[in-house]
This record gives structure tokens, C-alpha cells and sequence, in this order.
């Protein structure tokens, strides 16, 4: 296991005591804390349409590879003497890995893109998930890659590019009023509050507060159910966040199950140590088609808190 290393200033950052409360109710509260204060662990993709496992590990001799259980290209990686930027290499540049968090590899996987598969990635940018895609498609089928603006776009289109994917079109629109044709598999990787990227971004327990939960949960249900409405029949959507707010996860899965009569959550089956999903919050009982859900807390496998379902339209 590898030995956590807390921030130096970690006895001086504050959890609201709301964020606190609502927290201690949902996982054990310590543990978590002691996760979400700790340096999160660099990983990394290896981009096999450019060059092969083996050989970006000859490549980047003085670093030392831990294999992630549930990506086969993707591993932790660690400086035999102590330097952190990975992303500062000419291999990295090149497009022969990508920088990328562990936990957010698994929502690509889920998916499970298929040569020849019409993909929407409805929030892509800056492109982890979408160049991952593209690398499980072996550059063929369509992905349509969106986002809302032009900042977030430069970034998605420049990752493309260094990653070399020739199969993907990149366009401009806000989640909740995508139209288009209908495809066979769709990513929603929400817009969400990042309650589960503290270990990387501290400055989340700063903005959090419960009103603007609330507010990306309707979003999130807006674009979600758009999104369930371009899928063709026995398609595949999976919808993820990387936060740990049930409001912003069960409960805009439990959203989708009350509206729409097509659509099934299907069980993820990975090499995954998660939490069990929260069933009940607030007074509200979700629908117990939730347990198929990934619930993955800081605590659980040393990542980032994500959260994973994966609904597929049965007709």
C-alpha cells in the first residue's frame, strides 16, 4: 500500500462544520479526512496508439510503474528520486502518455467503446476521457466530442491532437440542449461541485456550501436526461462525477429511474475495492436499482472520490 503523505499544511485547513456533519452521516468521518488531506498519487495512461507499454516504461527509466487494477494501460508512477512533473517529459509532449487521475479511467472502461461505435462525450473537455475512448476505439468509429465554451475547447483540441485521435469532431453547446442524431454509446461526466478532488484542489472546501449542490444537482438531471433521450436502443450511457455528494450522484440516477421507463442501471463488474452506494438521503429513499452503482470515496482505493452508473436503454 502506498504510504500517505499528508499536505504540510493540513492541521490548517478547515472543514465547514456543515460539510462536516453532513459528511460524518455518510462515511467514517477520520479516515476520509486523513484521505482528502493527503497528496493524491500521480498516474498516468499510457497512449498505445503511439507506442506500446513496454516501451514508455524503457522511456522513462527513473520512474517507477504500479499497475492500475482496473486499467490495464494505466499505472502510478513515482520518481526513483522524488521529482514530481510527470507531465514535464519529452514523452509526455509527444502523446505517448497521458496524465491522468487513477479513478478517472474507470467511466471510459465502463463504457466499453467499440470499433465502429458512434460516441457522444457531452462534457469532454480537457479531454481525458475522450482521448482514453479513443484509444479503447483504436482511432475508428465517430466520437463527437462537446463542450460550452471556447477556453474548455482549446484545451480538449489540443490534447486530441497530441494524443493523435483521428476519429473525433469537436463541437460547441450547452449539455442540456444537445440535439443530434441518436448514437450507440454516450459519456456524461457531469459538471459537478469537485467535493472529490480535495486532494488535489483544497480550495473546494472554501466554495462548498449545500445551495450550490442543489443547483448542479438540476443541472445534472437536465443533462442527463437529455442525454438518455439521444440514445438508441440498447445503448449505453454512463454518467459519472468526481464528487462524493449523494444530491449530485444517487440522486440524479434516482432522477433519470422516475422518468424514464427505459432505462436500467447495469452492475459495474471491475477490479474495484468501492463503497456501497447511499441508498437513503435526506428523508429520501432512492431507488434500489442504485446498488449497481460505483461509489468510490477517497479512503477506498487512494484516488480521488468518484462516482460511476451505467444505464443501458432497454428499447
Amino acid at each position: 500500500m502506498h504510504k500517505l503523505q499528508l499536505f504540510p499544511n493540513a492541521k490548517e485547513i478547515q472543514f465547514k462544520p456543515a460539510f462536516a456533519q453532513r459528511y460524518s452521516k455518510l462515511t467514517d468521518w477520520e479516515t476520509y479526512k486523513k484521505y482528502s488531506l493527503s497528496f493524491l498519487r500521480k498516474s498516468i495512461r499510457i497512449n498505445t496508439l503511439k507506442s506500446s507499454i513496454e516501451e514508455v516504461k524503457k522511456r522513462l527509466i527513473n520512474w517507477e510503474f504500479t499497475q492500475i487494477p482496473w486499467c490495464k494501460e494505466g499505472f502510478w508512477v513515482e520518481h526513483k528520486k522524488g521529482r514530481l512533473d510527470i507531465g514535464n517529459t519529452v514523452e509526455h509532449s509527444l502523446g505517448y502518455y497521458y496524465v491522468q487521475e487513477a479513478a478517472s479511467m474507470i467511466p471510459p472502461i465502463v463504457l466499453e467503446p467499440k470499433k465502429e461505435d458512434l460516441i457522444l462525450d457531452l462534457c469532454a473537455s480537457p479531454g481525458s476521457k475522450t482521448t482514453q475512448i479513443g484509444q479503447l476505439m483504436n482511432n475508428t468509429g465517430i466520437i463527437i466530442a462537446n463542450d460550452i465554451s471556447g477556453e474548455r475547447l482549446a484545451a480538449l483540441g489540443t490534447n486530441i491532437q497530441r494524443i493523435g485521435l483521428t476519429n473525433c469532431i469537436i463541437t460547441q453547446q450547452k449539455g442540456e440542449y444537445f440535439k443530434s442524431f441518436s448514437f450507440d454509446k454516450i459519456l456524461v461526466d457531469a459538471p459537478c461541485s469537485g467535493t472529490g478532488t480535495i486532494r488535489k484542489s483544497p480550495g473546494t472546501l472554501k466554495i462548498w456550501n449545500p445551495i450550490m449542490i442543489t443547483r448542479l444537482a438540476g443541472l445534472q438531471k437536465k443533462i442527463l436526461a437529455n442525454s438518455f433521450s439521444l440514445l438508441k436502443p440498447k445503448g449505453i450511457l454512463v454518467y459519472s462525477t468526481c464528487s462524493n455528494e449523494p444530491e449530485e450522484n444517487e440522486g440524479v440516477v434516482d432522477f433519470l429511474l422516475s422518468q424514464e421507463s427505459t432505462a436500467s442501471l447495469e452492475k459495474i463488474t471491475l477490479d474495484i475495492k468501492g463503497s456501497k452506494p447511499v441508498e437513503e438521503f435526506e428523508g429520501q429513499k432512492y431507488n434500489p436499482e442504485i446498488k449497481n452503482c460505483l461509489r468510490l470515496w477517497p479512503q477506498d482505493e487512494d484516488t480521488e472520490g468518484f462516482f460511476v452508473a451505467k444505464f443501458v436503454k432497454k428499447k
